[in-house]
C-alpha cells in the first residue's frame, strides 16, 4: 500500500464525491426479491446487498436499509422468491426499484408477469430465467461494533425450489455467462454484465 493512500474512518466521512465502499465491494449480485403480504398484495424489489451464504442446505440473504415492505412481508408470511437479474430484464428490474406506496404492484409497474411457484405461495417473475423459491430462516437487525442497533435488516432464506431455463444448461452444467447476469456497481448508476470473455479457469491447490 503506498504511503499516500487515501485513508478514512467511515464514521468521520470519506471526503470523496461518492462513497467508495459500494464500489470496492463489487460488482454485487442483485437480490431481486418478490414477496406478498397477508392480504395478498404483491411486492417486487431489488437489493444490491445480496449473496449466497451456504449450499447444504442452500441459503441466500439480502440486507435492507430500513424495515421495508419486502422485510415486513417476508417476516409475516415466511416466504419469498429471488429472481436472477439479467441484461434483457435490467430496465424492468430498475423500474421495480421505484419508491412507491405499498398498494402499488411492482410487477404491473415493471411490466412483468407473476408466475405461479411450485413450493411457496409467493409468485415469481415469469420472465426470469432462474428463480429460487425460499422459506425464511432468520431476520436479523444489524448492529454496530459498539452494539448499537442500526436500521438495516438481514433476511436469510433457505432455497426450497429452483427453476432454471433449460437453455442455460449445457451437458447438464449451468452456463453462468449465458444468462447475461447483471451486477450492481459502485457509482450512482453503474451496473456490470457478466460475459464469457471474462471467464478464466483456476483449479484449487491440492
Amino acid at each position: 500500500m503506498p504511503s499516500n493512500a487515501h485513508f478514512y474512518e467511515p464514521s468521520r466521512g470519506h471526503d470523496l464525491p461518492h462513497n467508495p465502499f459500494k464500489a470496492i465491494v463489487g460488482p454485487r449480485p442483485i437480490g431481486w426479491i418478490s414477496s406478498r403480504n397477508l392480504d395478498g398484495q404483491l411486492n417486487l424489489a431489488p437489493y444490491s446487498f445480496f449473496n449466497a451464504l451456504a449450499d447444504t442446505p442452500p441459503v441466500i440473504g439480502f440486507s435492507s436499509a430500513g424495515y421495508k415492505d419486502s422485510v415486513r412481508n417476508i417476516e409475516s408470511t415466511g416466504e419469498f422468491c429471488w429472481q436472477l437479474s439479467t441484461r434483457p430484464l435490467a430496465e424492468a428490474m430498475n423500474r421495480s426499484s421505484a419508491s412507491v406506496a405499498p398498494e402499488i404492484d411492482e410487477f404491473e409497474l415493471a411490466g412483468l408477469t407473476p408466475g405461479e411457484s411450485r413450493v411457496v405461495g409467493v409468485p415469481h417473475v415469469k420472465e426470469a430465467q432462474v428463480v429460487f423459491e425460499c422459506r425464511l430462516t432468520q431476520v436479523i437487525q444489524l448492529q454496530s461494533a459498539a452494539g448499537d442497533k442500526i436500521d438495516n435488516w438481514l433476511v436469510l432464506g433457505e432455497v426450497v425450489g429452483v427453476h432454471i431455463d433449460p437453455t442455460l444448461l449445457k451437458d447438464g452444467i449451468y452456463q453462468t455467462a449465458a444468462a447475461r447476469p447483471i451486477l450492481r456497481g459502485g457509482g450512482r448508476a453503474d451496473y456490470f454484465e457478466i460475459g464469457s470473455e471474462q471467464n478464466f479457469q483456476m483449479s484449487r491447490p491440492g
